[in-house]
């Protein structure tokens, strides 16, 4: 008898459900940021390469977005959307409640959490959500605390809103939206929704069995259907309890709907853990640590954000994405900026992922060399390529390679630069000045003549193809490229600078077009209530007519951010350089750079408040993060680090402003919620500038020349990937100078420190060791191949 009892009492311990782990738990020492409740009705993002769901920080999914109208919210799984959102109701005793007011929203870089209180009835409801790697589905998680002394009995109810419908561009490639069905899988317990016209599926149900279904109506436009799941529970005093939801979906069968459901609905807990083991790996690259906390947050979550945007659609390709919720597709000039910055945070599988469908984009849509500019994830192209991306394009190749080394791909991509280039001077130099016309970054009707950044990113192309053509034993033709740059550098100095404003002119075209171009603005300026712009404008149109030209010249007009491009190439020549950086500080805000600069007010230097966009939406007005970190990069190459801090704290000052953890496209709340090219922004002047870190990876050589902001006694930047290599530097001041650390992990490697040659201030010497060391043309140079590096600086009066 007793060996029976005994093993009775082993099977009932056996048998029962061990609790289940909270993603809380999970990533209760993760990093986390609770955002302000004046934006708790405002946008929040959950991502996967694959699927991303967009919502409300308070927890609802209203219709949002403009590109494709009130449809860019909810879970997506490119190039099909799948779901308008979810509602899920608490109802205890008589008492409905609504999960979508919550009291607030905290973000993860790999999750997120909304937190309900319902005092009234005693219970507290935390909703998470996070979306696994490589998978078409993400996972809800309920966590239901009884905060009281009394038992309670709740009903818990889920609706999801099922939509399956095409993505933007979706008629050019022949998906046409059909009406969506839902019905009940008996023996899985889940509603499963499909498209009538489509392989298009959806699949959601729970951990715990559910104790009834209902079809309902969505209340949501367009052609979705919705399906409501209801569990009972029962919450002792003061216990905690989970309901876990996946959501699942595929454009491709409902087999593997139904597979991904499975996968991520039984390995919910280790695909978290996976990801966020993951994500501490991504905040381990190019760690900095820097007295501004600030700062160094928004880096690190900068960072975070990056991978946010990758997307993968297996049938055309993976790369990043412009930014979320209404460009959630692929750009050129956009990824040609941000995946530099890419690169100097080691994400390097998005970077060769995003060229390779880049460049495989455009040679179907071109086949002669011209870049893309906008892809919808479908494959259809709105865009064939605004003039810039081209000479950026080459720009990219080079940049990359000096991280990587790697020779195979400089001769993958190397023949799509050259057909570029080619095809940039026969086709859009039609004047033969070196000069393509034709739109660049100003995407300002009329603004398609020879435009200050096309010339100034196609100077940098030549220089840069220069340089991979010596790479590559091509020397006639890198003799011919340089010598293009070469011409071009001059050009640029001699035919775009104006002294009248102390800029370099947004454009050089005809005394017609800049009439034209004028009468626009000023109505422009008149209708944002810009006096002196009106003002300032009707002067140059004046002058003009007093005195006419009848060939093309320079005209200074907008103040558009890209007339600093050739700072930020570094080939301004250095007076005319310090004029411009001066002149670029007239039209800032407190948190950057004005798209255009004739759209600055009285109240620019002061105005801290929301960016008050218009209902169509519009950059009229913006300032923005790509021309403030422009404006940084500037400035640091011209020896103005302090400058360029300055910028880097204007744009910080957006961080988490209105989404925990992000910043947007438009300083502060407007436009995107996490925009791709603010990692250049911050990356190029921090990694490259700040701490001077350039690679030379083909030649296993890192040179280091370091210009630190006065205002940092300390900084670190470590564990910054190059090729097989990772560098870390270690700066500090003393009290009569400073200290330099360089390490690397690869023994062999070259590390060339060079420390700029300050001996115009008194007792300024740089001690290696007991031995001081001398200058060489500026600069002292100092070259390891061991692990370590170090030397002190002095400035000692005595």
């Amino acid at each position: 008898m007793k060996k029976v009892l005994l093993f009775t009492a082993f099977i009932l311990f056996g048998c029962s459900s061990p609790v289940p782990v909270s993603f809380g738990e999970v990533l209760k020492d993760s990093p986390s940021i609770i955002g302000k409740a004046e934006y708790l009705k405002s946008p929040f993002v959950t991502a996967g390469d694959r699927v991303y769901l967009v919502g409300h920080q308070d927890g609802s999914f209203p219709e949002l977005g403009w590109h494709i109208t009130g449809e860019m919210g909810g879970l997506w799984d490119h190039p099909v959307k799948l779901l308008d959102g979810f509602d899920i109701q608490l109802t205890v005793g008589e008492t409905p409640l609504m999960l979508n007011k919550a009291s607030s929203f905290t973000n993860y870089p790999m999750a997120n959490r909304h937190t309900f209180v319902f005092e009234e009835v005693g219970i507290r409801a935390d909703r998470w959500q996070f979306v696994p790697d490589g998978k078409e589905g993400m996972l809800v998680q309920l966590v239901l605390t009884n905060e009281t002394g009394v038992k309670k009995n709740l009903e818990v109810s889920f609706t999801g809103h099922a939509d399956l419908r095409p993505t933007w561009l979706g008629e050019r490639t022949n998906m046409v939206d059909g009406q969506d069905r839902i019905s009940f899988d008996e023996d899985r317990d889940t509603w499963v929704a499909k498209d009538e016209e489509n392989p298009w599926y959806l699949v959601f149900g729970a951990d715990l069995k559910s104790s009834s279904h209902t079809e309902a109506e969505t209340p949501y436009r367009g052609k979705g259907v919705s399906g409501t799941l209801s569990y009972s529970l029962n919450l002792d005093p003061r216990e905690t309890r989970t309901l876990t939801f996946t959501l699942a979906g595929s454009y491709t069968s409902e087999e593997d709907a139904l597979s991904t459901y499975t996968s991520i609905k039984t390995d919910a807990v280790s695909l978290l853990k996976a990801k966020k083991t993951r994500y501490e790996a991504l905040a381990g690259r190019s760690r900095l640590t820097i007295p501004d906390s600030a700062l160094q947050r928004t880096f690190e979550w900068l960072k975070y954000n990056c991978d946010w945007l990758v997307r993968t659609v297996p049938e055309i390709g993976s790369g990043i994405t412009a930014g979320i919720p209404d460009y959630p597709w692929w750009f050129g000039v956009d990824s040609e900026y941000a995946l530099k910055g890419y690169m100097a945070v080691g994400q390097t599988e998005a970077v060769y992922n995003t060229i390779a469908l880049l460049d495989s984009l455009s040679e179907v849509t071109n086949g002669n060399g011209r870049i893309v500019h906008e892809v919808s994830t479908n494959g259809a192209v709105f865009n064939e390529g605004n003039i810039n991306e081209t000479p950026q394009f080459a720009s990219l190749i080079w940049e990359v390679y000096q991280w990587n080394g790697d020779r195979a791909f400089l001769e993958r991509y190397f023949p799509t630069v050259k057909k570029g280039l080619n095809w940039l001077m026969s086709e859009k130099d039609l004047d033969g000045n070196g000069f393509p016309d034709g739109f660049g970054m100003m995407e300002i009707h009329g603004l398609d003549s020879e435009m200050i950044d096309v010339a100034a990113y196609t100077q940098r192309a030549f220089a840069d193809a220069s340089a991979m053509a010596s790479e590559l034993g091509e020397v006639q033709l890198a003799a011919q490229y340089q010598a293009k740059a070469d011409q071009l550098r001059e050009d640029i100095n001699r035919k775009f600078w104006s002294e009248e404003f102390n800029s370099y002119a947004d454009f050089i075209g005809t005394d017609q077009q800049a009439l034209h171009l004028i009468e626009d603005a000023i109505v422009r300026a008149d209708t944002l209530n810009k006096p002196w712009a009106v003002e300032e404008l009707k002067a140059t149109k004046k002058s003009i007519l007093a005195n006419p030209s009848a060939t093309p010249r320079p005209f200074v007009l907008h103040h558009n951010w890209v007339v600093n491009t050739p700072m930020e190439m570094g080939i301004a020549d250095p007076d005319k350089a310090l004029r411009a950086l001066e002149t670029a500080e007239t039209f800032v805000n407190p948190f950057g750079v004005f798209v255009t600069g004739i759209d600055r007010d009285e109240s620019a230097g002061s105005d801290e408040g929301s960016f008050k966009g218009s209902k169509v939406f519009s950059y009229t007005g913006a300032v923005m993060t790509l021309p403030t970190g422009v404006q940084a990069v500037a400035e640091n190459n011209y020896g103005r680090p302090d400058q360029a801090l300055n910028y880097l704290q204007r744009m910080a000052r957006t961080f988490s402003y209105a989404l925990p953890g992000s910043m947007y496209e438009v300083s502060p709340d407007y436009g995107m919620i996490t925009q791709a090219w603010n990692i250049y922004s911050f990356a190029i002047p921090i990694v490259q500038q700040f701490f001077g870190i350039q690679p030379r990876a083909s030649k296993k050589q890192v040179v280091v020349t370091p210009q630190f902001p006065q205002t940092w006694p300390s900084a670190s930047l470590e564990n910054v990937v190059i090729a097989d290599n990772a560098l870390s530097v270690f700066y500090e001041t003393t009290s009569n100078g400073y200290k330099i650390r360089v390490e690397q992990d690869r023994p062999g490697w070259e590390i060339l420190l060079r420390i700029r040659d300050e001996s115009d201030q008194k007792g300024f010497m740089v001690m290696v060791g007991k031995e001081e060391a001398v200058p060489v043309e500026g600069f002292y140079e100092f070259r390891t191949t061991e692990t370590e590096l170090e030397l002190q600086v002095s400035f000692d009066p005595s």
